[in-house]
């Protein structure tokens, strides 16, 4: 008997090391507690690129100062999201004015690069890697636009930091050192990646120490020469050469005539709160379009995790995503019918075609009249907040690594269709679809908060969800971030691919079996994945008590920090 009850002793020990302890306050699926701090705060997917924009703010700078500097860094340090051979899109708000700021970074397709070549060339879609979907890279240009408009401190400080990390090294965290060492087996061929990124012929491990001499001497050349070094002068030379030796078609007169857009934020109204994206070529519209279907809806009744809200939203997200692919492209090429879809009433007209009962295997897209990714926020004690996000795409981008700049060049041009009557088939001069966006809410007019979802298609649902998951729910900005995430696949694409069967609904762990059982039982295909969920940052600002909340989740590497 004894010898009986030690066992089960020894049983119960064991599994309670194997169960994390349940949290004394909050959801026990939170990771950590909020950060909370009075000057300032920074939340980025790197914990030293978060200590980069608080020693920025620190020295005075304010919170556009820190964002570029935490973004240059990161360019560094997770190479497998983001980097200066990528865009940028940013929403800011300036205190002084007391007005958002919307900021479209990306760049446009090869003037010389025409949609007849894919077709001659037996192209049924643009590749994925190599020098054809490269498109002119945004990045640099934004960092000066936004600086120039709202900056406070010299771009020589700002850029420093990403240059003594460069030149000086830093450890490789663990998930990016995972995901750097999955790029190299798709890269690694093309000329110029091993000799940037491969030091001793491998991707560098967790914890070991990686230094870009390369990087470090393009971001020198930039600080101390502007962005007219990156688009007119000797970066903007090389870039070329290499492109025109790979084959490419991006050329300097494309680096040359490159431009960032000041543009207005769009929002919509979510039960007294005010949410604001970015209008096309982005995706952002599909968030407010998701949530003006589930305002028609009493989420709050339904309950975290039940299967009415899992149904109700997926069926949500599909006719967005409808709209998505048909509607969305860039706005200088097409006039977009956006005031159409993200009002109520066509919200209200869109939520009768979803079956409580039963997943739709389709969905039309309406008919209108017409006329892999970092994520970064940063607030300053001036009352300034940004809301930046910037992407290579697909990760490291497209290959094509610059001789000797120590960055990669994106593929976000492999987002175009090439189908001619499509509103985002490629044209030569055009921006492609932008499937990365920074999110922004406010109320009664005022900030509230800064937030963003990483992720590819994830990020509009991801932000719906985030908004949910505070509005509807009462979670606390933690809270919101670490709850579990649903994502649905297979919807029609901006690219020309239609939903078939429905598509397929992943979810993570921590869904209940009862509810996946009733999902499949409504129709829906339900997998299961632990990766493609994003990865959320975000900044809240409390006007009562004049502090900020600061949230970074668990599925990255990063971290949310204040003074």
């Amino acid at each position: 008997m004894k010898n009986f009850l030690l066992a089960c002793l020894i049983f119960i020990i064991t599994i309670n090391t194997m169960i994390a302890q349940d949290r004394i306050t909050g959801k026990t699926f939170a990771t950590r507690s909020e950060v909370i701090a009075k000057h300032g705060m920074a939340a980025t997917s790197q914990p030293l690129a978060t200590q980069v924009a608080i020693d920025i703010l620190k020295k005075g700078g304010n919170a556009i100062d820190a964002a570029i500097a935490a973004n240059a860094t990161l360019g560094l340090m997770e190479p497998t999201g983001n980097g200066m051979g990528g865009d940028i899109f940013a929403i800011i708000w300036d205190a002084e004015t007391q007005r958002l700021y919307g900021l479209n970074g990306s760049g446009k397709s090869p003037k010389s690069l025409s949609l007849e070549y894919f077709k001659e060339n037996g192209y049924e879609k643009i590749p994925a890697f190599g020098p054809l979907p490269v498109s002119v890279p945004g990045c640099v240009d934004g960092w000066f636009e936004m600086h120039k408009k709202f900056g406070k401190l010299k771009m020589t400080e700002i850029l420093q930091p990403a240059i003594d990390y460069a030149r000086e090294g830093f450890p490789v965290s663990e998930l990016i050192a995972y995901y750097w060492n999955g790029n190299t087996r798709s890269l690694a061929k093309f000329p110029g990646f091993k000799e940037t990124y491969m030091p001793n012929g491998k991707a560098p491990a967790k914890g070991e120490v990686f230094k870009n001499p390369y990087l470090a001497n393009t971001l020198e050349k930039i600080a101390k020469g502007g962005r007219d070094v990156f688009y007119k002068g000797e970066i903007a030379v090389t870039i070329a050469k290499y492109m025109k030796e790979q084959g490419g078609f991006l050329s300097y007169e494309d680096l040359a005539n490159h431009e960032s857009e000041w543009v207005e934020p769009i929002s919509t109204n979510y039960r007294s709160y005010d949410v604001w994206e970015l209008p096309p070529n982005g995706q952002g519209t599909a968030a407010l379009q998701i949530l003006n279907i589930l305002e028609n809806y009493d989420i709050a009744s339904m309950d975290f995790g039940s299967t009415e809200y899992i149904h109700t939203f997926t069926e949500a997200k599909k006719l967005a995503f409808e709209d998505r692919a048909k509607y969305y492209s860039d706005p200088a090429f097409n006039e977009l019918p956006i005031d159409q879809l993200i009002s109520k009433e066509y919200a209200a007209e869109r939520k009768e075609l979803i079956n409580p009962n039963r997943a739709a295997k389709d969905y039309p897209a309406g008919e209108l009249e017409q006329g892999n990714t970092i994520y970064l926020t940063v607030a300053d004690q001036y009352g300034n907040m940004v809301s930046l996000i910037q992407s290579n795409y697909r990760g490291m981008g497209s290959g094509m690594i610059p001789t000797e700049l120590g960055f990669g060049l994106q593929d976000r041009g492999e987002l175009f269709s090439l189908d001619a009557k499509h509103m985002n088939c490629f044209e030569p001069g055009k921006r492609p679809f932008h499937t990365i966006i920074p999110a922004f809410i406010t109320k009664d007019g005022k900030p509230f908060m800064s937030f963003g979802v990483m992720g590819g298609s994830m990020q509009p649902q991801g932000h719906a969800q985030i908004v949910v998951n505070m509005v509807d729910f009462g979670m606390n900005l933690q809270e919101a971030g670490d709850a579990p995430r649903m994502r649905h696949g297979g919807s029609s694409q901006p690219t020309g691919e239609k939903m078939t069967n429905g598509g397929t609904l992943f979810l993570e762990s921590g869904i209940d079996n009862e509810v996946i059982r009733d999902l499949m039982k409504k129709g829906h295909k339900v997998n299961f994945t632990v990766g493609g969920f994003g990865g959320y940052q975000a900044i809240m600002f409390d006007e009562k008590n004049g502090v900020y909340y600061g949230a970074s989740e668990s599925r990255k590497d990063g971290q949310a920090a204040g003074y």
